[in-house]
């Protein structure tokens, strides 16, 4: 049953991914760990669906992670690419050095020779590219400095790879391993020192030149044809036949692509590829994850246990100190320093790529070989629960010493007309709409790196939780005409809510909705008024939209106008049945039809009214 073909492993493998990510995902565990599970599940060591030959298939899996570093590249225009030249190589230089020079140092204390230490030592310092950017672009975290500098270190890392392929093949444990890695240097063989190294760079400026002056060329006759497939065709044409010739040269394949989306990073044609190749390298990265779960042998696991998980711990240890020590030394902010650390301290996948060249050229024996291919791949399942921990219990508590550590300021504004609690995109636009107008606010955020962020541009914020009783009273909450929340914390905003109604009653309360449910939560609070975030910014452009599609400004004007008054009477009628479910569905398509019949009589009655400013066209 095992050997039912290339359909058969197709079904399981898409079987297994339909079924275990969507409830990883519910579990909040993340879709990596999903695949992960999913490999595990199907590979030979647990339910054996996929029989014994998981290499193969990660083989092909791997083209996954080299499609990702292409439109990784298409992302990095050559400029950005120079700015970031100091994180990549200082700090991606730094944790690739320390991280090899420990491990090193480990494996001669254990009883290694010192060609094999340095071997083990250079493959272990890599992480996963794959599973790192992955789960940091589903969290959101790409943009932070745990996020950027997380993707500097990568990136070296991916750099570096080149340079261990060709540093591995001289740490051979033996002179009669010479021939053996002669005959697997393929086509690059015959080939002495100093030519592979001309090659290597032949190879990469013809990329360059070819992505000037004929691929830009050849998508734009591609793209004169109209036929989306073979746009397509050609793109994954282009990603295929650069990973040929890298390989053929004997460099990594991801590390051409990479160079190549990088190229065509100015392109006009950049976000026509990436809409191209996404689908499939999403489809070939979970398949990559979950050939990374099945290939784990939990028979040498069951054989040698307790090794097994020490190498892992050690692994992760390891990486946790120099990354921790590097992300103090680049001054990352404290919450960020952790992310950091918990995203890259695992193996990564070009470790089995190293780790087979090594077979391949003796340079490690089997028996380091076998078990440490079982550490990087625990260590790589396990990445997405230390992010699960860092992001449940380490930030969360770090948060909270933060927040303790910090005193509120002391508020010296005297009477004020407003207090507005929480100074982010929303806030800031409402208190400036009130100052420009004349009115008196006293802005408080409990954010301190925001708060250090907004005070460089001449904000006077004040460092304070609106939901602690005496920081609103020493705000002028007795005073004050109305408190604004605009805080995107619906639990904390109930708290301040009911703070405020038993301690000021007096003091009116416009409070930020983030939908819907909260505002209907609001309305039974008893809240004065109540915004939702993006229901009005939505109405002005499907005012700008209408106009756009050749309806008069008035007409446009006047539909969203009753949209808005007939949404917002009808979501405190809506309160009555939120609780039956048939009732509400019901009750939302009576409101619907509804509407559209008081549309229809405005649409019918428009061309009766006139308004200064609002003319109708007369052809």
């Amino acid at each position: 049953m095992h050997d039912g073909g290339l359909m058969y492993q197709a079904f399981i493998f898409l079987m297994a991914a339909v079924i275990s990510v969507p409830l990883a995902k519910r579990l909040g565990l993340g879709s990596v760990l999903g695949y992960l599970l999913a490999g595990i599940a199907i590979g030979p060591f647990a339910f054996g669906l996929v029989g014994h030959d998981v290499e193969s298939i990660m083989h092909f899996a791997e083209f996954g992670v080299v499609m990702m570093l292409f439109l990784v590249g298409l992302e990095l225009q050559p400029s950005l690419l120079w700015k970031m030249r100091l994180p990549i190589v200082g700090l991606g230089g730094l944790q690739v050095t320390l991280t090899t020079a420990l491990f090193c140092g480990l494996g001669l204390l254990l009883g290694l020779a010192w060609q094999s230490a340095l071997a083990v030592g250079l493959i272990l310092a890599l992480s996963s590219t794959a599973i790192v950017l992955q789960s940091l672009n589903e969290k959101g975290l790409m943009q932070t400095q745990a996020g950027q500098s997380s993707f500097a270190v990568l990136l070296f890392q991916d750099i570096a790879v080149i340079p261990m392929l060709a540093l591995l093949p001289l740490l051979a444990l033996n002179a009669g391993s010479a021939a053996d890695v002669a005959n697997t240097a393929e086509h690059a063989s015959h080939f002495s020192g100093w030519q592979q190294g001309l090659l290597v760079i032949a190879v990469v400026a013809a990329i360059i030149l070819s992505g000037r002056f004929l691929i830009r060329p050849l998508f734009h006759i591609i793209a004169s044809t109209r036929l989306r497939e073979i746009f397509t065709a050609t793109a994954l044409l282009l990603v295929i036949g650069i990973a040929l010739l890298m390989e053929m040269v004997g460099l990594s394949a991801a590390l051409g692509t990479f160079i190549a989306g990088v190229v065509l990073a100015d392109s006009e044609y950049r976000h026509e590829l990436e809409a191209e190749i996404e689908p499939f390298k999403g489809l070939l990265l979970g398949l990559f994850f979950i050939s990374v779960g099945a290939s784990i042998d939990f028979a040498l696991l069951e054989q040698k246990p307790l090794l097994i998980l020490a190498l892992v711990g050690m692994l992760v240890a390891v990486k946790f100190i120099v990354l921790i020590v590097l992300a103090k030394v680049f001054k990352l902010e404290s919450s960020q320093q952790w992310t950091f650390t918990f995203g890259l301290a695992q193996g990564g996948e070009f470790c089995f790529v190293l780790f087979s060249f090594a077979a391949q050229n003796h340079i490690l024996p089997d028996d380091i070989i076998g078990p440490m291919v079982v550490v990087v791949a625990l260590s790589m399942a396990f990445t997405p629960l230390l992010m699960i921990v860092n992001e449940k219990l380490v930030q969360p508590l770090f948060a909270k010493i933060g927040s303790d550590d910090k005193e509120a300021d002391t508020i010296d504004d005297g009477h004020t007309q407003v207090i507005i609690a929480g100074f982010g995109r929303f806030g800031q636009i409402v208190d400036r709409s009130l100052t420009l107008n004349g009115f008196t606010t006293t802005v408080l955020e409990h954010d301190a790196s925001q708060i250090e962020f907004l005070r460089k541009f001449g904000h006077k914020v004040f460092y304070g939780d609106a939901s602690r009783q005496e920081l609103l009273h020493a705000a002028g909450a007795d005073t004050a005409k109305l408190l604004v929340i605009a805080i995107n914390d619906p639990e904390k905003v109930k708290h301040i809510v009911e703070l405020c109604q038993k301690h000021y009653p007096k003091l009116k309360l416009y409070v930020r909705a983030k939908g819907r449910i909260e505002a209907h939560e609001l309305h039974k609070a008893g809240v004065d008024v109540f915004v939702r975030e993006t229901f009005h910014s939505a109405l002005a452009m499907s005012e700008q939209v209408m106009t756009g599609l050749g309806l008069h400004a008035y007409d446009a004007h006047r539909a969203v106008r009753t949209f808005k008054k007939f949404d917002e009477k009808h979501l405190r009628a809506m309160l009555e049945t939120e609780s039956n479910e048939k009732s509400y569905v019901t009750a939302s398509q009576k409101n619907k039809a509804e509407l559209e019949k008081v549309l229809q009589e405005d649409v019918d009655d428009a061309f009766q009214l006139q308004q200064d400013g609002w003319n109708h066209k007369t052809s």
